[in-house]
């Protein structure tokens, strides 16, 4: 579903998605996954259970509160990824539904909830923000961090592969959908529900 350049006179407001269901929301740096995750993603589904959402920022933020504030992200970095990767594991082993923030440039993650996907017999479905790279970058620089010009480069040329097979309906393996967002249609979003 290309939901990009204003094709309706009203955007979706929302996006609807079986419960117990994994949705995988990728795009540059900076383009706004982080920010359109915290304001959609409801904490229970249609049948009342949990919704997990998966953000390496928020545990990033969690360690930053904590004793190593103080310490250079690089020196704890490794610890924020375990902490990360050890709550994906529990939410894709939970059944519920989960929506998890993906960078791009990780195939194995995708791969990893493909078959967890599989496994347990659930939909999985792509959600893309197709933003230009300077908005991106605008993005970094407003909430203060930044990637390196050649982590930034990797982003774009995955992020860019990823627009493209969706373009072209060839999903990664084992995704059942894709949902393509500009920043437009990422503002008009109000929710996603699992149902």
């Amino acid at each position: 579903m290309d939901l990009r350049g204003a094709r309706d006179a009203r955007p979706a407001a929302e996006l609807r998605f079986p419960a117990g269901d994994l949705v995988v929301v990728s795009g540059l740096p900076g383009s706004g996954k982080s920010t359109l995750m915290h304001r959609i993603v409801p904490p229970l589904d249609g049948r009342g259970a949990a919704v997990h959402r998966i953000d390496s920022q928020d545990v990033r933020v969690r360690w930053e509160r904590g004793r190593l504030r103080r310490l250079p992200y690089a020196l704890y970095r490794p610890l924020v990824r375990a902490s990360h990767y050890l709550g994906l594991r529990r939410a894709l082993r939970s059944g519920d539904s989960v929506v998890v923030h993906d960078c791009g440039t990780l195939a194995w993650v995708r791969r990893w909830i493909a078959r967890s996907a599989a496994r347990g017999g659930r939909g999985l479905h792509l959600v893309l923000l197709d933003v230009p790279p300077e908005v991106a970058l605008s993005g970094q620089e407003s909430r203060g961090r930044g990637v390196s010009g050649y982590a930034f480069a990797r982003h774009r040329r995955a992020v860019s592969r990823l627009v493209g097979e969706a373009e072209a309906a060839r999903l990664p393996r084992g995704f059942g959908s894709a949902v393509l967002l500009d920043r437009a249609a990422a503002t008009a979003l109000e929710t996603v529900r699992f149902d």
